[in-house]
């Protein structure tokens, strides 16, 4: 680079030997560059832009536009003032603030350039999980810090500040910051991980670790929100969420679940009489859906009687508490018409001998 600038300098010195006509030269190739960028951009890249049916891409290029030409137009503003020389403190200022222009140039270049990309990700949920609507304030905050903090020490460095003290400084009172805000950061990464991971969604039904078991009604950054079938609302830190045993009801191939129905009938019933009336039962269940199509297991033989189980599935797990009342209820009934006995534990006493009686 060195070697490229010392060649323009010899070219200059033979074209315009005063340092005026140098600096005057350097802006007229400068704006004839800066003309040239402009033509490209805007006649070339943003009519390939305009070929495609993305909108990002005419977006890049009208963003893109101003850096580039202010760039150009400040490097030769800034190598013209180098070149006339009026005095190192007035060269040295000059040099500075045209540094920190086109800082500020680039700066808003890409503040733009990532809430625009961002934004598009978070429109698509199937290709960027992580980036959501409700995730989308804080990668744009984050972004926004990172690309101000990186243009703040560019500007100090243009101007000749020495930034080790201020890096240091800021190392400690952000290790101060994260042990008085652990628990807020332990929560905030681990809703940025359920968001991103997905075990659970907006009303899919949950069974906690605890046993409450309710739908999610928000999915936060600092929390998750369920309402139990009480009606009670239940906000647990996504800190805690992160790190438990989650049952996810509705997070299968489809909403469906399924019901276990156990029944236990006296000895001696008729077992094809009692398969045939389960399934009628299930089959009549208007809440019961008929593919998966319900199924009767003989289980075991129990202390009283024979154990069966009606498995049936239905279409959303809010459906189980009152499907299986019905179901109950119906079977019950069936079996009372039919005379199926529904048997209860019994214990025979036997007394060998009664105690004699005292004179």
């Amino acid at each position: 680079m060195d070697i490229f600038l010392e060649q323009i300098k010899e070219w200059l010195n033979i074209l315009a030997p005063n340092t005026y006509l140098q600096a005057a030269v350097v802006l007229f190739l400068s704006y004839l560059l800066a003309k040239a960028a402009d033509l490209i951009l805007t006649r070339i890249l943003k009519g390939i832009a305009k070929s495609t049916k993305n909108e990002f891409d005419d977006r890049f290029v009208e963003l893109f536009h101003a850096p580039v030409i202010a760039s150009i137009v400040m490097l030769g503003v800034g190598r013209a003032v180098y070149l006339i020389n009026i005095g190192d403190a007035f060269t040295l200022f000059t040099i500075s603030m045209l540094w920190t222009m086109v800082i500020a140039y680039w700066m808003t270049f890409a503040l733009r350039f990532t809430r625009i990309s961002l934004t598009g990700m978070s429109s698509q949920v199937n290709r960027f999980h992580m980036v959501q609507l409700n995730t989308l304030p804080l990668f744009n905050n984050l972004a926004m810090l990172i690309i101000i903090g990186l243009a703040t020490y560019f500007v100090f460095i243009s101007w000749d500040i020495n930034v080790s003290a201020w890096i240091a400084s800021a190392g400690i009172i952000g290790l101060a910051l994260s042990f008085a805000a652990k628990d807020t950061l332990a929560n905030l990464f681990a809703g940025v991980f359920i968001l991103a991971d997905s075990p659970y969604s907006l009303g899919h039904f949950i069974i906690l670790e605890t046993g409450e078991r309710g739908e999610v009604t928000h999915i936060g950054i600092r929390s998750t929100r369920i309402l139990t079938r009480d009606d009670i609302e239940i906000t647990i830190p996504n800190a805690i969420m992160g790190n438990s045993k989650i049952v996810n009801e509705t997070g299968g191939k489809n909403s469906q679940t399924r019901i276990r129905i156990k029944v236990s009938v006296a000895y001696g019933s008729d077992i094809d009489q009692v398969r045939e009336l389960l399934l009628k039962t299930a089959n009549e269940n208007a809440t019961i859906v008929k593919i998966p199509e319900p199924r009767v297991r003989f289980r075991t033989f129990g202390d009283s009687g024979l154990l069966f189980e009606l498995l049936c599935w239905i279409r959303q797990p809010v459906l189980r508490g009152r499907t299986i009342d019905s179901v109950n209820e119906s079977v019950y009934k069936a079996f009372i018409d039919s005379g199926i006995e529904i048997p209860f534990p019994k214990r025979d006493i036997y007394v060998k001998h009664l105690p004699e009686k005292s004179e």
